[in-house]
């Protein structure tokens, strides 16, 4: 209170009695300004030592918190920071659990690529996901509190719940079209080997599906048929050597199939003694109608394509009438040089199926394939090397695996039909799909994370395009399901990149780079909608 008191009388002393600013006032005027300033000083003097009197204490703090001014500074400098941190901690929490999962992190240290799915470090994320695992799809079953608190947090789930719900699905028809063709193939394959025993030409072996529709997808540009390898055994006295013929990509080889005579001499039967092509004589051979399968369906010493697509499609036609399908299915058969195609009809349902045929490397799940590939073949002798029996394979054991067996399908169906005219062809994003699946957990395909699992395809292309490089699937693939085999040759091989063309071409790359931002955003609109 003093102190205010002595404030007050300094500013009324200035305002009311300001210094002279020069020296023409006379002599009177100085002495009460001499007079005046004696009793200001005098007045602060007296004010001073009540002040001290009164707040000793307090004036000893301040002073004592002046001169440590300094500390204080630094003090307050240092609390301003741990506030700044802690903000921004917070703020880069909550953006996590909202930044979806469509950016992908690479592993450099692999020479091609290791794309690996962002997946949220929530704790209480990880818990819900966890029970979710445990559940496992069938978790519909789960409380309606939890269910409802899952929605509520994750928007996107929910709404990847609603899209996966109103996908057209043709599963059924599928499903049905495969059973028929399977049906048929095994009739078919009983009476081909009743037919073909005893006689110099190939053995067929159980038919294989091969292709989207036995996967459980449909594209868009699927064209209806349904498509099944038929492996061919060579028969008696002969034997099927590969012999590589082109130089090119290792992913569009192409092979010839020599074939071999073997001695028979030693093999016996129970009716009669087998003539040996390699020791009797052609005579003897010609005499009683033996006639080795080099003059039946080979070019030169190579098993002829065309030859044996004539061959075959004239055992099937032979073989219709021997199996249960021909009273209730009418056959039309259609000309092809390198298959068997024929289309069934049943009143309003039709089914068209293609026999490809074709010869086992080894013991392995890879064909060579009468199927020509992209690259025009011109050869008769020519035979692709396929993997389809090895991809059907995978997506069989991957259904067995998976909590919600159709979701990696849906999402297929989802890039390749509802969001088409993209760019990309339905191989490519095959090839991108059956990727993620080595790469996420299978635990987490389920209904919940379908948006999730929708943009980690979405950022495992992304990378894909940034590298231009796209790992073939089965060359060189560690992360294949043990149950696949491959030839012993294949495993150590470096993957054929499938975007060697993106790489060539700076134009095509920048174009596959603009679909993709155009696919992103279309996505995200059809999450959204949803």
């Amino acid at each position: 209170m003093a102190l205010l008191e002595m404030i007050f009388v300094l500013v009324q002393s200035l305002i009311q009695y300001p210094q002279p600013a020069g020296d023409g006032l006379d002599e009177a005027t100085h002495c009460r300004m001499k007079e005046r300033q004696e009793l200001l000083d005098h007045e602060m003097a007296r004010l001073l030592q009540e002040l001290e009197e009164q707040d000793e204490g307090w004036g000893a703090v301040l002073s004592g918190a002046l001169q440590q001014w300094p500390f204080w500074v630094i003090a307050g400098v240092l609390l301003l920071l741990a506030l700044w941190f802690t903000c921004r901690r917070r703020s880069g929490e909550a953006s996590s659990n909202d930044v979806h999962e469509g950016e992908d992190s690479v592993d450099g240290r692999e020479e091609c690529m290791e794309v690996k799915v962002q997946e949220s470090s929530d704790a209480s994320e990880q818990r819900s996901r966890e029970k979710e695992d445990h559940d496992g799809g069938k978790g519909e079953s789960g409380s309606d509190g939890m269910e409802d608190r899952e929605k509520t947090r994750y928007a996107g789930n929910e709404q990847g719940i609603l899209l996966v719900d109103r996908i057209e699905w043709p599963v059924e028809d599928l499903e049905r079209g495969c059973s028929v063709i399977a049906e048929l193939m095994e009739s078919l394959t009983r009476v081909f080997v009743d037919s073909v025993s005893n006689t110099p030409y190939p053995v067929p072996q159980e038919a294989i599906g091969v292709g989207s529709a036995f996967e459980g997808w449909s594209p868009r540009d699927w064209d209806g048929v349904y498509r099944v390898l038929v492996p061919l055994n060579p028969p008696p006295g002969h034997t099927f050597h590969l012999e590589p013929n082109s130089a090119g990509q290792l992913a569009a080889r192409t092979f010839n199939v020599c074939v071999e005579l073997v001695c028979t001499c030693e093999k016996e039967q129970v009716e009669e003694k087998p003539l040996c092509f390699l020791h009797h004589s052609r005579e003897e051979l010609r005499r009683k109608q033996k006639r080795s399968l080099l003059e039946m369906l080979c070019t030169s010493s190579y098993l002829d394509v065309e030859k044996t697509s004539r061959w075959f499609c004239q055992l099937v036609r032979s073989s219709w009438l021997q199996v249960p399908q021909w009273h209730s299915w009418h056959v039309v058969f259609q000309p092809c040089s390198r298959s068997c195609r024929l289309e069934l009809s049943k009143g309003r349902e039709s089914l068209t199926v293609e026999m490809l045929f074709g010869v086992r490397r080894g013991d392995s799940d890879i064909f060579v394939s009468s199927q020509p590939t992209k690259a025009t073949i011109t050869a008769s002798t020519a035979w692709a090397e396929t993997y389809a029996v090895a991809e059907a394979k995978f997506f069989r054991h991957i259904a067995r695996q998976l909590p919600c067996e159709s979701l990696h399908l849906k999402c297929l169906q989802l890039f390749t039909c509802i969001l088409r005219d993209t760019g990309f062809s339905s191989s490519t994003w095959k090839t991108v799909v059956m990727h993620v699946l080595t790469t996420v957990p299978l635990s987490r395909w389920h209904r919940r994370a379908f948006a999730r699992r929708l943009w980690d395809i979405m950022a495992y292309l992304d990378r894909c395009l940034q590298l231009t490089h796209l790992r073939h699937f089965v060359l060189g693939n560690e992360r294949l399901p043990a149950e696949i085999s491959l030839p012993p040759a294949m495993r150590g091989v470096v993957p054929p990149n499938l975007f060697e063309h993106l790489a060539r071409d700076p134009a095509a790359h920048r174009e596959a780079r603009q679909a993709y931002g155009r696919l992103r955003f279309r996505l995200g609109v059809l999450l959204s909608s949803h």
